[in-house]
């Protein structure tokens, strides 16, 4: 017998002696290639999960935009009325709005 067929031989019966634990090594070798996906998939957004995020941001924003419009209504009848208080926050009311409007979502 050869090395040659002395190795082959070697080798098949190794195999054949570790067939439950080809499987275990599979499992260990193959573990942290799944570790990272998952570490991956936790750590990157999904289309889906951008678009839902921005459009809570968006609702957000219109929230916040339509509660000002309200409060600045409110302060403008009254500045109407002679009100110089709530002329100021009319003002400061609208220096707002604008600041939001001009916010990156």
């Amino acid at each position: 017998m050869s090395n040659r067929d002395f190795i082959i031989v070697s080798l098949a019966a190794v195999t054949l002696s570790l067939g439950g634990c080809v499987s275990t090594i599979g499992s260990v070798v193959t573990a942290p290639v799944k570790a990272v996906g998952k570490v991956a998939d936790w750590t990157t957004t999904s289309q889906d999960e951008a678009d839902r995020n921005r459009g809570r941001k968006l609702r957000e924003r219109e929230q916040r935009l339509g509660k000002l419009a309200r409060q600045r209504d409110k302060y403008e009848t009254r500045c109407d009325r002679g009100d110089a208080d709530a002329c100021a926050k009319v003002e400061a009311i609208d220096a707002e709005i604008s600041e939001e409007q001009a916010r990156p979502i």
